[in-house]
């Protein structure tokens, strides 16, 4: 009996629309329906919370219509870490790869399940994050965490089955929240309360510090700064995600032309709709309102107001099918960038091997490992501060790399280049040093467990290299 081999190349089944909605899916999780309540904390104004997200969209989209062009030169598996290894060299790949899979593409898995546990507890008390499941020494678990790895697990699973199955659950469930998200935002609209609207943009622009109790704390200027970076920490990791599509390039049709054009379409969407949902927020809120909003469930509140009781429990259910999607994409896109390192030598060998389903399944199972134990280590809001201030890192790296490649590698073909060149990309570079630098000064806990995390790469990467050569 003849026996069958195992694939050794993806297979390109994602056209347009499919890498549009993964682009869209990945990057729409619970992060809108929850960080505007943190934000407002920090801000104090409903201008100041609309600008955030408008400075954040303006970074996103930059970001995304300058990563065409790497996605265009390189158009196989592996997305950033592909274009940093060719950029810089392999060291600074891996440090990508290696933070990819420690803390940024795990750690935001990890959160978007923690969310799905948080909004699932609104309509089941009994998985909520406030409860005690067990004790492990010093370890609390929660039904919560629990349940949160459970959705992990299923995911990881389906996608093992073939890109077929994480496609279909993506485009469906993605296609859902939009036309729920579009839903609260009409709806939002046609009940806005004008007394609410007027009182949010009285002194719309007066920086200050909304805290829990009520009371209000004036910035000084440089604290404004870093009120407005600590801000932005939720709503970049809500917006975050949207490169996912680079790292399944292997897997989409005419990856030249589609990859880029869904990067810009799928952004331009989400910034779109982020925006108005901020602005829903306002119209039928008051600030203290958003700010104080029960678990930070901010859309859960919105929604009490819009649509009444059971306008709560739709939106608890829309929120869950939400972070259900966005894990989906995170998922089906991660263990991509293990493949595409394991075939340099740069991670576990098997993670380089396809199963019957041309999919990386070892590398999807060590994915659904490393995003359990960041479940069980902390909670949303410390996730969030380790993972928003490394992706800004690389993002920088990564767009400062286009200049580098023009430099580099003059004649390479580019069947689309970065719009803006050279000034939008360099935007970006200033606004992501400067996001990082208040970052440093203004919230250093998490910054340098996430700094940690990504330079031990460093003697990782010599370790494994040195592995490789005493294999050969």
């Amino acid at each position: 009996m003849k026996e069958i081999s195992e694939p050794t190349e993806m297979k390109r089944e994602l056209g347009l629309l499919d890498a549009t909605l993964i682009v869209a899916g990945s990057m729409i999780g619970s992060g809108i329906f929850i960080v505007a309540a943190d934000i407002t904390r920090n801000v104090g104004s409903s201008g100041w919370l609309i600008a955030v997200w408008l400075i954040t969209g303006l970074m996103t989209l930059i970001a995304a219509v300058s990563y065409g062009e790497l996605s265009a030169m390189f158009p196989k598996a592996g997305g950033q870490y592909v274009y940093l290894k060719e950029a810089y060299n392999p060291l600074i790949g891996f440090l990508y790869g290696w933070s990819f899979f420690a803390v940024i593409q795990t750690g935001t898995i990890a959160a978007v399940g923690v969310a799905f546990s948080k909004f699932t507890a609104y309509l089941i008390p009994g998985v909520s994050e406030d409860l005690v499941l067990l004790n492990i020494g010093s370890l609390t678990i929660s039904p919560a965490q629990v349940l949160a790895i459970g959705t992990i697990i299923l995911l990881t699973y389906i996608n093992t089955k073939g890109v077929k199955g994480g496609k279909m659950i993506q485009t469906t469930f993605t296609l859902t929240k939009l036309v729920s998200l579009f839903g609260l935002i009409i709806f939002g609209f046609i009940m806005l309360k004008p007394d609410v609207w007027d009182a949010n943009w009285t002194n719309a622009w007066t920086m200050q510090k909304l805290n829990v109790d009520g009371s209000v704390e004036s910035y000084t200027m440089a604290a404004a700064l870093g009120a407005v970076a600590a801000a932005m920490v939720g709503s970049i990791f809500s917006s975050d995600a949207w490169n996912n599509i680079t790292f399944i390039a292997g897997e989409v049709k005419n990856p030249q032309r589609n990859i880029g054009l869904s990067l810009f379409l799928g952004t331009l969407i989400v910034t779109v709709v982020y925006v108005l949902a901020n602005l829903v927020y306002v119209a039928v809120l008051p600030l203290n309102e958003i700010a104080t909003a029960d678990k930070d469930r901010v859309a859960v509140a919105a929604s009490g107001v819009i649509f009444g009781n059971s306008g709560t429990i739709i939106i608890a259910l829309m929120i869950m099918i939400s972070t259900f999607g966005c894990n989906n994409g995170l998922i089906l896109a991660g263990a991509r960038v293990y493949h595409t390192m394991a075939n340099d030598g740069l991670f576990f060998r098997k993670t380089a091997t396809l199963n019957k389903h041309a999919v990386p399944e070892f590398g999807l199972w060590i994915q659904c490992i490393m995003a359990s134990i960041l479940c069980l280590s902390g909670k949303y809001g410390q996730l969030l501060d380790m993972i928003s201030f490394v992706v800004v890192i690389f993002y920088v790296l990564t767009i400062i790399g286009i200049y580098i490649l023009r430099y580099k590698m003059p004649d390479a073909e580019r069947p689309y280049k970065a719009i803006g060149y050279p000034f939008l990309p360099a935007l970006y570079i200033i606004m992501g040093i400067a996001f990082c630098t208040l970052l440093i000064i203004y919230k250093q806990e998490f910054v340098w467990v996430g700094l940690g995390i990504m330079l031990s790469g460093v003697p990782i990467y010599y370790l494994w290299r040195a592995t490789q050569k005493a294999e050969v």
